[in-house]
């Protein structure tokens, strides 16, 4: 008997998760490791489970992800919409809960690029009188 899967991909600033959740217990595997032992803090692990939580399936479906690109956070926040899509295709009933906590919703905000002339993207070299 094949096993019932649903897949999300999530993606934020320069990362892209490629997500499934299967039924299970509530494990979240990230890149083949658990995710406390994936993401540095706390903020990320909150982060990517938002979507579970608020449906309160965090101990119905099993998360497997695979994130490249980018920075823990940007990471943090694919899996979550990445999560997010998959507990739609699992569940359409669930939409309204998702689209109002705004996580069916991919961040656009990206780094500002840098600028001839500046040191980064806004910041100026020190102005000099004389």
């Amino acid at each position: 008997m094949a096993q019932v899967l649903y897949q999300g991909t999530g993606r934020r600033k320069k990362s892209i998760a490629r997500v499934r959740i299967v039924p299970g217990e509530g494990n979240v595997i990230i890149n083949g490791k658990p995710m406390d032992e994936y993401f540095n803090t706390s903020t990320q692990e909150v982060i990517a489970k938002q979507p579970l939580e608020l449906t309160k399936l965090i101990d119905r479906y099993d998360v497997i992800a695979n994130v490249n690109g980018g920075g823990a956070s940007g990471q943090a926040g694919a899996v979550r919409l990445g999560v997010a899509r998959a507990l739609l295709k699992a569940d359409p009933s669930l939409r309204p809960f998702l689209k109002k906590a705004g996580f069916l919703t991919r961040d656009p905000r990206m780094k500002e690029r840098k600028k001839y002339g500046l040191k980064k993207a806004r910041k100026a070299p020190q102005f000099s009188k004389r």
